[in-house]
């Protein structure tokens, strides 16, 4: 894809985005502002979004607001992804049972992706959404993945990198990150204390699918998930092992 194509996708979903944090209907001028696009090519991309009836248009005051049609189509498109249907009854069990949050992601280059998050249920909790994207080096997720790679693999990725400090518990020596991978690999689980969120404590197991290797997490506050670690190891280890070999052979 050409780099005039990435940025216009890129501004269409400012677009979006702007009218999820601005909560109400905005002017064209609101959204060049808020979104740094150009009002001429602002007034393109709103033309274009109101033919295809993406979005609707108010004279007074003069303003544009997205219609149904972008979640109806997301909602459709929700609908046909089989393995996170299937994942999500799972997760809502494990979070009824754990009270906190429960995340499944897989690797997206050198970043984790949310694919789906299951909030906890105390008032105090990790929450996260869906799409998120977090470092592979600080996010419980990211090191499920990458303990699924073999040990040249592993090397190879963290090979003159340069990992961010998110933290002040972030593992950012190479040496350090790989020695930690490998071992809680042996162990068959993958944890952060406060490593990519300060007090929020998580673990995470593989769940392998084919070709592919996904992860989920269980997220929590660092004094509750202290208090029930080795309940929500054991809850969770089984369950992804079982999702796993019921996923393979459907």
């Amino acid at each position: 894809m050409s780099k005039p194509m990435v940025i216009g996708v890129e501004r269409v979903l400012d677009i979006f985005e702007s009218f999820q944090e601005h909560k109400g209907p905005m002017s064209m001028t609101d959204l060049a502002d808020a979104t740094g696009i150009p009002k001429s090519t602002c007034h393109a991309i709103l033309a274009t979004l109101q033919s295809r009836g993406y979005v609707y248009s108010l004279n007074r005051p003069r303003a544009h607001y997205p219609t149904n049609r972008l979640f109806d189509v997301a909602s459709e498109i929700r609908k046909n992804d089989v393995f996170v249907r299937r994942a999500t009854p799972l997760m809502e069990k494990l979070r009824d049972i754990t009270g906190e949050t429960l995340i499944l992601g897989k690797r997206q280059g050198d970043e984790a992706i949310y694919l789906q998050v299951v909030e906890g249920a105390h008032s105090i909790r990790y929450s996260a959404k869906n799409g998120d994207l977090k470092p592979l080096h600080s996010s419980a997720i990211g090191k499920a993945v990458l303990g699924s790679a073999r040990l040249a693999e592993l090397e190879a990725f963290i090979q003159n990198k340069s990992f961010a400090k998110i933290t002040n518990a972030t593992i950012t020596d190479p040496a350090a990150l790989v020695e930690e991978i490998q071992a809680s690999k042996k162990l068959g689980y993958f944890k952060t204390c406060g490593e990519n969120v300060s007090d929020v404590w998580a673990i995470s197991a593989p769940i392998i699918v084919g070709s592919d290797v996904f992860a989920m997490a269980v997220a929590g506050p660092k004094n509750r998930m202290e208090s029930f670690a080795d309940e929500h190891l054991q809850l969770l280890i089984g369950s992804c092992s079982a999702f796993s070999n019921m996923a393979n052979t459907a």
